[in-house]
């Protein structure tokens, strides 16, 4: 394969896996959503470092970036991909435990509609349902109380099932002291 053509299908990958959910149509072959989750596309990869069979993840991501008003928070669409991979490499659903620490911007994107619609002139979350599927699969959704209290976020904002921390530095440390490992994306 010719260097030009590494490039684009790279381009496409990193369009494809940083987007709101897409349709498979949309999607390079070489990625593709689920199995867990619908969006979150993943690619199978003849990787050189295999996963043991007794693996269990238990990965905590830290997010601070918002989303554009009615754009889908690609943050959180990162927790599905990581979920979606590794369970189509084999590991079993109840072996990949991730949570996601919010703060900064990025929580106005786990705004329930109304409180949504008043911080982005009346648009629609599209992170809402995002969320829901995550926490159907015992995602945790930690959202810095600090963050929000500089924000003037009350926890009635929130979306059913996200929960408040003291602080996202809390939230961090506790999920460490719970064998979580923080991933650097």
């Amino acid at each position: 394969m010719g260097l030009a053509r590494k490039i684009s299908l790279v381009a496409a990958m990193g369009a494809a896996m940083l987007t709101a959910p897409a349709p498979a149509q949309d999607m390079p072959e070489t990625m593709q959503p689920g199995p867990v989750f619908s969006f979150g596309p993943v690619a199978e990869i003849d990787s050189d470092m295999p996963i043991p069979g007794e693996t269990e993840f238990r990965v905590a991501f830290d997010l601070s970036k918002g989303a554009d008003a009615g754009e889908v928070n690609r943050g959180l669409v990162s927790l599905a991909r990581f979920f979606n991979m590794h369970a189509k490499a084999g590991v079993a659903e109840e072996d990949i435990h991730l949570a996601v620490v919010v703060h900064g911007p990025a929580g106005i994107d786990l705004l329930n509609e109304a409180a949504y619609a008043r911080h982005h002139e009346g648009a629609t979350n599209p992170n809402a349902k995002i969320i829901a599927e995550l926490l159907k699969h015992d995602v945790q959704i930690i959202i810095c109380g600090q963050s929000a209290a500089m924000m003037g976020i009350e926890k009635s904002d929130l979306l059913p099932g996200v929960k408040m921390a003291l602080s996202a530095m809390t939230a961090h440390a506790l999920l460490q002291q719970q064998g979580y490992t923080l991933n650097p994306f």
